[in-house]
């Protein structure tokens, strides 16, 4: 990375560009190059060091089946030691939903009847036929925590029946294999 930005500057400065510091003065003598130097390096030591706390800290929230942020399924919440809970005024829709598609609704349907309940995205939008397809294919509704390879089956509450969870599986392949409907 060092090397690609020192090639950068140089095209600059060949091309008539000075690239001036706000935060440090680097003057243009060779010790400007050694400080420069430096302090590019650690700003990637930085950079390189913060990522792996970052990933060592999700990876033991996930351990611990813990929230790592990002968009909160419908049907759950996190308290405040950001473990998921069952939101008791949404999960009911979200059976709901996962027993109507298995029973034949299609997923349009699904999300005018979860619209049509006041039902809302984590980010408040209304639900989309995207959002319900990403419903019924998330096995966190059974109950099963995944974070990158660290999987627990039982890691948090379940909304959905296994064997539910299943025959809208079943009934997700037979639509995708179906010719479509003009």
């Amino acid at each position: 990375v060092i090397a690609g930005h020192i090639h950068k500057r140089q095209e600059l400065k060949k091309n008539g560009v000075k690239v001036i510091s706000i935060t440090e003065h680097i003057s243009d003598d060779p010790n400007g190059i050694i400080l420069e130097s430096m302090l590019e390096g650690m700003a990637e030591y930085y950079s390189k060091e913060l990522s792996v706390k970052v990933i060592r800290g999700r990876t033991e929230n996930a351990l611990k089946c813990k929230s790592i942020g990002g968009n909160i399924p419908i049907g759950y919440v996190i308290d405040k030691n950001q473990f998921y809970q069952i939101n008791p005024l949404t999960a009911p829709a979200v059976l709901e939903a996962f027993q109507s598609y298995s029973e034949g609704k299609t997923m349009k349907e699904i999300a005018e009847e979860l619209n049509g309940k006041g039902i809302r995205t984590t980010k408040g939008k209304k639900v989309s036929d995207n959002v319900v397809s990403r419903m019924l294919h998330n096995r966190k509704y059974i109950g099963e925590y995944r974070y990158k390879d660290i999987v627990h089956p039982n890691g948090i509450p379940a909304i959905v029946p296994q064997e539910l969870f299943d025959k809208v599986q079943r009934r997700i392949e037979e639509t995708k294999k179906a010719p479509a409907t003009h």
